[in-house]
């Protein structure tokens, strides 16, 4: 399994966006989630409130090598995945679902996107797709920091049933001024050949850490 086809893609995918589609470039952005097990790119654009309203992900097969989307059949209740053999596909179909978010049925002048079943190449059928993952919870949560009664961040390790991958939830919690408890949850999935890099790379790394500073 690479990556180094999805490192390219991610490298240069939000210059292609912008160069081509003006209104992309004004409002668009990316984000990047490396360490899934099949790794995806999302992309989303910022609410009045600083918030991330997410139009489209771009998700990765590290076995096979290839981009796809998911999109889900309301009538037949089945999901389809749409691969995408370039960069080329993947730009028009970011840009066109990018437009089709935004109500703009007039694409920049001189750009034609293809659509999505032009893009295709087969479809997969996944019911299962949005089902909840089961994760067996190998430990209870652990406090890594706490500051009085205001913030506490704990983590739990835990396996996912299915695939054998590891699970580390992150959970943040703030108590406002109103006494408002504010609950912010992560979970990072990773596999066995991952972990132990991971463990590496902070642990070579622990002494640029900065103590949190309230």
């Amino acid at each position: 399994m690479s990556l180094e086809w999805f490192d390219r893609v991610s490298s240069e995918l939000q210059e292609h966006l912008e160069s081509i589609c003006e209104k992309y470039d004004q409002v668009g952005h990316m984000s990047i989630d490396r360490g899934a097990k099949h790794p995806r790119i999302e992309f989303f654009v910022l609410t009045e409130d600083e918030d991330r309203d997410y139009f489209c992900t771009l998700f990765f097969d590290p076995h096979n090598e290839e981009f796809y989307f998911e999109t889900f059949d309301l009538e037949f209740e089945q999901t389809s995945r749409t691969l995408l053999s370039d960069i080329e596909d993947i730009i028009d179909a970011v840009h066109e679902t990018f437009h089709d978010y935004m109500n703009d049925d007039e694409l920049d002048e001189g750009y034609e996107a293809k659509t999505v079943d032009e893009q295709a190449e087969y479809f997969v059928e996944d019911d299962d797709i949005f089902e909840e993952i089961d994760v067996e919870w190998e430990t209870p949560e652990v406090t890594a920091f706490q500051y009085e009664d205001e913030v506490e961040v704990t983590y739990q390790f835990g396996i996912v049933e299915e695939t054998g991958d590891g699970v580390l939830r992150r959970i943040n919690r703030i108590k406002t001024d109103d006494d408002d408890l504010i609950e912010d949850e992560t979970n990072f999935i990773f596999s066995k050949e991952e972990a132990s890099t991971i463990i590496a790379m902070i642990a070579s790394h622990m002494d640029s850490l900065s103590e949190f500073d309230l």
